[in-house]
């Protein structure tokens, strides 16, 4: 990623810019259009764009999922719709009757929250029950719009969501970004969505597009009351694909009935529901695109080989803190997993409590698992993000008590005292 979020653009000055040349072919209005939009694109870091070869595989569910996600782990975020025809995410975030503004020249995306920014058709349609009856030129000339119009500002990351297939609109922003950095395709298990799917992979490498991996959503359903899976779709088909096709993998989403009522009533699933698979599913999947790997192992029993691990503790008065958010300090102790023994032990002052911050704060410091009396469903979810596996309901003990029980499985956690 370019780190060019946190000055001006300098595509009015930088010889080098593609944007300082004219084109042979095209008009000076033409040539002042694109010094816009590169002026717009180049505040923004990473451009996503999420694709699918086959509609009703839940591409737009996991596009506003991913793009809270991101936003939940504190980067700022835009979130683009470019399904002309059937915009979905201003009714997923609950934003539908939204009003628009801006002026002559410009437009104001729609904030959802601090940190993200959302823009789509759906909020310029006077009923949501309009139909948009256009053609491919409209098409590509409201999405250039959209980019070059719309006041992104400074971004981490730019998801677009597009609609399914491989026509005018993905071809459309993939022309406009061509510096793009790749595309999340989605797909559920079955043959015939996999099959559309293989398309889609095949359009991306025709336009020199990165493909960042392929989502199997939809994938298994955990039944609630026995706790038996079931494979509606089948299972695997998605991961085979991928491997087939040399392309990453970017991990499985089950079916879980919360989405359907989370979208319904216009409720981020993975804000919601931080605490279900599902959305530590999500979770496992924005690591990588956000370049830090995979999420760590979830036991120190599946670190073979290499046992060290970092395990934090919040204190206050030198034991476990039955807060975390109320803590004084954090012990962290380097562990040896395999040999079940603490290597290192070192106390620092918590960070201002901010929200967000010490997921974040913890991440860096090497901590792989939090020991807590209690946490909120929110906060589970920001560590599980960072890659951070969270242990609730201990009790209050010293901090090596603590995680000599962790090691060797005999820690008794309690309930979560805390479910905010």
């Amino acid at each position: 990623m370019t780190e060019n979020t946190d000055r001006e653009c300098a595509t009015s000055d930088s010889a080098g810019c593609s944007a300082q040349q004219k084109r042979p072919d095209e008009t000076a209005e033409q040539f002042m259009e694109r010094q816009e939009l590169a002026q717009r694109m180049c505040q923004i870091g990473q451009k996503i764009f999420v694709l699918s070869g086959k509609g009703g595989v839940g591409k737009s569910t996991v596009a506003a999922n991913l793009a809270i996600s991101l936003a939940l782990a504190g980067k700022r975020v835009g979130l683009l719709d470019i399904d002309i025809h059937g915009p979905s995410i201003p009714k997923l975030l609950g934003l539908e009757g939204t009003p628009m503004q801006g002026s002559e020249n410009s437009i104001v995306p729609v904030g959802y929250g601090d940190t993200l920014k959302v823009m789509s058709i759906g909020f310029l349609l006077r009923d949501r029950d309009d139909a948009v009856i256009w053609r491919g030129p409209m098409k590509y000339g409201v999405i250039k719009q959209f980019l070059k119009d719309v006041e992104w500002g400074e971004l981490d990351y730019l998801v677009v969501d597009s609609p399914p297939g491989t026509g005018d609109e993905p071809l459309t922003v993939a022309q406009l970004i061509p510096d793009a950095d790749g595309a999340v395709i989605v797909t559920t298990p079955q043959e015939i969505a996999v099959a559309d799917v293989r398309k889609c992979i095949n359009f991306c490498r025709q336009l020199s597009l990165p493909i960042l991996g392929v989502i199997e959503n939809m994938s298994g359903f955990v039944c609630p009351k026995c706790g038996e899976t079931v494979d509606i779709f089948k299972a695997g088909g998605g991961e085979a694909m991928a491997r087939d096709m040399g392309v990453p993998f970017l991990g499985k989403i089950p079916i879980d009935p919360q989405i359907v009522e989370a979208s319904d009533a216009g409720k981020p699933y993975v804000y919601h529901y931080a605490r279900t698979e599902t959305a530590i599913a999500f979770a496992r999947i924005v690591k990588p695109l956000m370049g830090t790997g995979e999420t760590r192992s979830e036991s120190p029993e599946r670190q073979e080989g290499d046992g060290t691990m970092r395990i934090a503790i919040p204190l206050a008065g030198g034991r476990l803190s039955l807060h975390f958010g109320h803590c004084e300090e954090f012990a962290l102790l380097d562990v040896d997993a395999d040999k079940k023994e603490i290597t290192n032990k070192e106390t620092t002052a918590a960070p201002p409590h901010e929200p967000g911050l010490l997921p974040r704060w913890l991440h860096e410091q090497g901590a792989s698992v939090i020991i807590a009396g209690g946490m909120g469903s929110r906060a589970q979810g920001l560590f599980a993000q960072n890659g951070i596996q969270v242990v609730v309901g201990a009790r209050a003990a010293e901090p090596e008590q603590i995680v000599m029980a962790y090691l060797d499985g005999s820690l008794e956690a309690g309930d979560n005292i805390c479910d905010h």
